[in-house]
């Protein structure tokens, strides 16, 4: 027994990822029916803020002090949050209202390789001959998946680039945010709930200071007035979609190596195929073909050094 728990210790960063992985999968399917009614960057804010409550209530809770916290560590956490929450996050909502959660989620594989890049240029990750092989079949797969075409799509042919930009732009910040959280965590002192506050403090801020230059009125958010209904899903969106999957993230990034732990994130679509079958989404033999060639690229990308 003490080496069955010896063994799941070594690979708790990789658990938790996979369980981000899952609550993504889940929440995912509800951020979509959320952005029929409240406008993306409003979304965002509103998750934002009651996560950071959530967040910032457990780390007090636990006893974690937040005094004297490495400055430069701040620094790279809150530029994190501004680009990959603030920005990012965004970006994603967007994605997800013109491709659906199926597409925007597989964009989401870009994510890996982008890591990749980014740590051998910023924590001197080296990359291999087979890295890059699955760099290229990650994006393969992706590509194979996003140019299939879809009856539903075919009145606004311009729309689903248009999601695919954003999709991938997301994929970008989310890869850049990683790295950065990566450093803080291993680097210095501060702990993965901490890390996670600031992150979405910064992006709530950022997202808070959009809004009133664009002058949105907060009655005007919303199109039909929210029903309980509605506020029981933003709820259950931000338990899991935001303090528990950012939080578990966090957690991945302190006990595993990036490129790994951004894999394993990355096996979201994995999840979300038997969600998506549950709904009686029809997935076509491309769809689900374009799924395991880009977790195979993911996979070998890590698995093969």
């Amino acid at each position: 027994m003490n080496n069955f728990n010896a063994g799941i210790g070594a690979f708790k960063g990789e658990l938790f990822a996979l369980s981000a992985a899952l609550l993504w999968a889940i929440s995912s399917v509800l951020f979509k029916s959320l952005g029929k009614t409240i406008r993306p960057l409003e979304l965002n804010l509103l998750k934002g803020f009651l996560a950071v409550i959530l967040l910032a209530a457990t780390s007090i809770l636990i006893g974690e002090p937040m005094a004297l916290l490495p400055p430069l560590a701040i620094l790279m956490l809150v530029i994190s949050g501004a680009v990959g929450i603030g920005f990012g996050d965004t970006m994603y909502f967007e994605a997800l209202n013109k491709l659906g959660a199926r597409r925007t989620l597989l964009l989401g594989i870009l994510a890996p390789p982008m890591t990749a890049v980014f740590a051998s240029i910023f924590l001197r990750e080296s990359l291999s001959v087979y890295s890059w092989a699955g760099i290229l079949i990650t994006i393969l797969g992706v590509v194979w998946v996003i140019t299939e075409k879809n009856k539903n799509e075919a009145v606004e042919k311009n729309l689903p680039w248009i999601g695919v930009f954003f999709g991938f732009l997301a994929a970008l910040t989310q890869a850049a945010g990683a790295v950065m959280s990566r450093w803080a965590l291993t680097q210095t002192s501060i702990s993965a709930l901490q890390s996670a506050v600031l992150r979405l403090v910064a992006g709530t801020a950022i997202i808070l200071i959009w809004i009133i230059i664009r002058r949105e009125k907060i009655g005007q958010w919303v199109k039909p007035r929210p029903g309980v209904r509605l506020w029981v899903i933003l709820v259950i969106v931000v338990m899991i979609g935001t303090y528990l999957a950012i939080w578990f993230q966090q957690l991945s990034f302190q006990f595993t190596k990036v490129g790994i732990a951004q894999t394993l994130l990355a096996t979201t679509p994995l999840f979300i195929l038997p969600i998506a079958a549950l709904q009686r989404e029809k997935l076509s033999f491309r769809a689900i073909s374009g799924v395991l060639i880009s977790i195979a690229g993911v996979s070998l990308l890590f698995l093969i050094r």
